[in-house]
């Protein structure tokens, strides 16, 4: 009952208190920018089923794996990728929390 609680709310509330402490005058463009990291998420469409609430995300789905991590920890260095690349992590982060506890 408490997961999905926490998860989405990760997911919404994060990126939101990034772009209000960061990005105060564009923190709207800059909370839709993160959003679009919810991108990620199509990769659950390869799996079976879809939607597992006893799966842990990460290392399991392809955009979900260290070796996509490690590819959005690299695209925080140039400026323009940035707050998607935050987004990303943040999404990663959120998804984190579930394997914690499931």
């Amino acid at each position: 009952m408490l997961q999905p609680i926490i998860h989405y709310g990760i997911h919404l509330f994060l990126p939101l208190a990034i772009a209000l402490l960061f990005y105060r005058k564009k923190w709207l463009k800059g909370y839709l920018i993160m959003l679009l990291a919810f991108s990620i998420d199509l990769d659950h469409l390869l799996a079976s089923p879809i939607f597992d609430p006893s799966r842990c995300s990460i290392n399991f789905h392809p955009l979900h794996s260290y070796y996509a991590i490690m590819v959005y920890l690299v695209l925080l260095i140039p400026g323009k990728t940035r707050l998607f690349a935050i987004g990303l992590l943040s999404h990663i982060i959120a998804d984190s929390a579930d394997c914690l506890l499931i």
